[in-house]
């Protein structure tokens, strides 16, 4: 008998011809994740099977494996020999554990699949023989086909995989099969989770963050870094570009109408981006904007805002209100961080009264008003790289 993690995936099964590709990008992603465990990963028939984990680490591969972009659930197996007698064996001791604590009148069922058509029983006839002969060393049970408070899964394949969890797995698309796009990550949070979601359709993320020494802190800087990480624990590992903004900030401040700070600085963000984004093969930008969230994601601003660049803008959350948001935040892990008082670039200097509906020309020519070129050049220049994993 041996301990496997049987891994599932979906959205896969859809891609045709392709599908070995996505299929080998999964494994190796699962490979990456589970990196200082020493896996066997074997694929089959729609199935990845991990192996060889030890039994102390055997929980904490499991939790790994759920974050996996591709990855729809995991289930904590074990692998045994096809003789019937030696399968109900397993079954019997792997519903022994699952049923501590259970009382009186529990309902199960057993669920059988026979990929291996030269069994001598099929799926029917399994489910029959197997729920019988766990009725019968376990008589408080009945058998409730349609909600089962447990169900024991087998599959027969190669050999047999006996079951009696599925965990839900993160889903999605394996990271780096759709490109690399660039995420404007502040310290809030909406970006992270920004991040996190075009990382599960495939993409491979890197990560621009502003600051504007001395009007934010190291402990700001270090929360972009921490929330960096976290997204990382999905999407892998992340290129984050720490791009210096206090000179252009402070002259947006000082030389541009007030009513126009906000927009005019994310028209900056989103240029210096762009360039950091080319340079590191990136083809797309993310932002976290929700239409209407604030003055600076109104319909107008966020067309204003789009004419600073050319690439692609990808703004996943942009149908989103608060709640949606701060509820995918808490599921991925990175809401308590967020919430950290710790102000960034873009909560300094707020106009009391930001222009909502500005006018695209009227933004150019403000912009023109100032060179910016040098300041762009030295905010790119002293750029700090750092990988974060």
């Amino acid at each position: 008998m041996e301990k496997v993690l049987l891994v599932r995936y979906t959205e896969i099964h859809l891609k045709g011809l392709n599908r070995p590709y996505f299929e080998r990008a999964l494994v190796d992603n699962i490979r990456k994740a589970l990196k200082g465990h020493s896996p066997v990963i074997e694929r089959e028939q729609g199935r990845i099977y991990v192996k060889g984990i030890a039994e102390k680490d055997f929980s904490e591969a499991l939790g790994r494996l759920t974050r996996v972009f591709g990855v729809h659930s995991v289930s904590p197996a074990v692998s045994v020999g096809k003789d019937w007698e030696t399968v109900v064996a397993a079954a019997l001791g792997l519903m022994e554990k699952r049923l501590e604590g259970c009382g009186e009148g529990t309902s199960f069922k057993v669920l059988a699949r026979r990929s291996d058509k030269r069994y001598f029983m099929n799926s029917d006839a399994i489910n029959r023989e197997l729920g019988g002969r766990v009725l019968e060393r376990f008589p408080f049970l009945h058998v409730d086909v349609h909600k089962p408070e447990v169900k024991l899964s087998v599959e027969i394949r190669e050999s047999a995989y006996i079951y009696c969890e599925e965990i839900p797995g993160a889903k999605g698309m394996p990271t780096g099969t759709a490109g690399r796009a660039c995420l404007l990550i502040s310290g809030g949070i909406d970006s992270p989770v920004a991040g996190y979601m075009m990382a599960k359709r495939g993409l491979t993320l890197s990560a621009v963050h502003f600051y504007s020494y001395p009007y934010t802190s190291e402990r700001a800087r270090d929360k972009v870094v921490e929330l960096t990480r976290l997204v990382s624990g999905y999407a892998g590992e992340i290129k984050l570009f720490l791009v210096p903004f206090t000179d252009i900030q402070m002259t947006i401040y000082e030389k541009c109408p007030e009513k126009e700070t906000t927009v005019i600085m994310r028209r900056l963000m989103m240029k210096i981006a762009e360039r950091i984004a080319r340079t590191d093969g990136a083809l797309a930008l993310i932002t976290g904007e929700s239409l209407g969230q604030v003055a600076s994601q109104t319909l107008e601003a966020l067309c204003v805002t789009n004419d600073a660049v050319s690439m692609p803008v990808f703004r996943p959350l942009i149908g989103f209100d608060k709640d949606e948001i701060m509820d995918v935040a808490r599921r991925i892990g990175t809401y308590e961080t967020s919430i950290l008082p710790y102000e960034d670039c873009c909560t300094v200097f707020v106009p009391k009264h930001p222009v909502t509906k500005p006018k695209l020309d009227e933004l150019r020519a403000s912009e023109a008003a100032v060179d910016f070129s040098e300041m762009i050049e030295k905010a790119v220049e002293n750029t700090e790289i750092m990988t974060v994993k």
